[in-house]
């Protein structure tokens, strides 16, 4: 692990020269206050331009502007950039020692080289003083290396399989408490020319919330972590069933044909045209089932979701273990010139940011939320419901696994669902790649 930060470090170092002109620079070092007006000044960096992400980036200036005005001897300056800028810009300012004071990172491969390399402070202080028993279970852990915690998860996504309940009371079906009634139901539609599911399986992503969720049900919740923790192989039974599955239901026609073509954008379309009855996919999607404007209301009002069903005689017999993970979560840097204060804001960024996601921008927060009077739809009520009960949410593999396995992953995804390779060649090209990446 540590060679791995050490490399990556080294990368970053290499990349200086060619992005530090690419990107809006700073010119001081984290915390150095250069105003001369006597306050603290807290530099504060994240990826939600007001152009493309006006929801997210209205609750953050309102948050900063709350808190300026609770601690008037602080200023937040602000630094904004595109998603693609901000990833090339923090591995800039990482390898110079430059961190903003407060900034954003991804969970897990990407969090882990900034953490273990002394770049993050770490935050388990914070989260024992302000956030105890707050946070939904498996989001603080995908941000911990080496028994300590790096950032404050901001948001929470869990998968469900989301379904036209039209297309079901047409064909009398039940949301289905087992994986053999789910196949049903897709006997049934395909028999009367439904297509049952629609997936995305070009990018493989999509296609791997499917195969996830049956080695969850049938190996148990975490025997993926297991695999990239190295205390099971990919060629575990368990998991070259799951894979076995997955062909199955390719088999049987249970998904859109021409799947291994289609980006998750246009097997989304196929659901919301109404022509696939299912569409397994993350909490990301909700506004399109709830408060988009650019969906039919009666088409929303035909939207419910059933949790993954369990796989007879499989370990994982809880309906509330999810898949999912969280989204972005606080930083501090190490090298801050005003840690504590910058562990304040960021406590309550996160703290407010639950408070007002929900409402404000749509969003579902990685800590727990008192349902209790809010106005938001019934679906985002029943999901908050299901995130406060989750009894395990297991961090999607390909986030977990380092960015070398995570794309072989995906190519290996599309490759099962057009069948073009076997359960067994799918987990020994896993093995392998895992393999390769210990010896590193």
């Amino acid at each position: 692990m540590k060679k791995k930060a050490l490399a990556l470090l080294a990368l970053f170092t290499l990349m200086i020269g060619v992005l530090l002109s690419g990107c809006s620079s700073s010119s001081e070092s984290a915390g150095e206050d250069k105003s001369g007006d006597g306050k603290i000044h807290l530099k504060f960096m994240h990826d939600w331009p007001k152009g493309s992400s006006t929801a997210y980036y209205n609750l953050v200036e309102e948050i900063i502007k709350d808190y300026e005005a609770k601690n008037p001897n602080v200023v937040i300056d602000v630094e904004v950039l595109n998603p693609d800028q901000y990833r090339d810009k923090l591995k800039v300012l990482a390898a110079s020692n430059e961190l903003p004071d407060i900034g954003l990172t991804w969970s897990n491969g990407f969090a882990e080289p900034y953490a273990t390399g002394g770049q993050f402070a770490p935050l388990d202080d914070v989260i024992e003083k302000e956030f105890k028993d707050q946070f939904v279970p498996g989001t603080v852990e995908s941000y911990s290396f080496n028994g300590k915690s790096y950032a404050l998860p901001m948001e929470m996504n869990i998968t469900y399989v989301f379904y036209n309940k039209e297309i079901f009371k047409k064909y009398n079906l039940e949301e289905p408490k087992t994986f053999e009634d789910l196949k049903n139901i897709g006997k049934v539609l395909t028999e009367n020319g439904v297509i049952p599911a629609t997936v995305g399986s070009k990018d493989g992503w999509p296609a791997s919330m499917w195969f996830m969720y049956l080695a969850d049900r049938i190996g148990g919740p975490t025997i993926l972590t297991d695999v990239i923790q190295g205390k099971v192989k990919m060629s575990d039974p368990a998991i070259v069933k799951a894979a076995e599955e997955v062909q199955n239901l390719v088999d049987m026609g249970f998904f859109v044909r021409g799947n291994t073509a289609f980006s998750n954008d246009d097997a989304k379309g196929y659901f919301l045209n109404e022509k696939a009855a299912m569409f397994l996919t993350a909490t990301w999607e909700l506004p399109n089932f709830t408060t988009s404007p650019d969906v039919p209301q009666e088409f929303k009002e035909k939207v419910g979701y059933f949790k993954f069903p369990v796989y007879e005689g499989g370990k994982g017999t809880d309906i509330n273990s999810y898949v999912g993970g969280p989204g972005l979560g606080a930083f501090v840097a190490e090298n801050s010139k005003h840690k504590e204060q910058a562990k304040d804001f960021a406590a309550y960024l996160v703290k407010e940011w639950g408070k007002r996601s929900v409402e404000g921008a749509g969003i579902l927060p990685a800590t727990k939320v008192d349902t209790e009077g809010l106005d938001v739809p019934q679906m985002y009520l029943d999901v908050l419901n299901d995130i406060n009960n989750a009894t395990n949410i297991t961090t999607w593999f390909d986030t977990q696994a380092s960015p070398n396995v995570a794309e072989l992953h995906h190519d290996l995804m599309t490759a099962l669902f057009g069948k073009q390779v076997t359960p067994e060649e799918f987990a020994k090209q896993h093995d392998d790649a895992l393999a390769k990446e210990a010896k590193k």
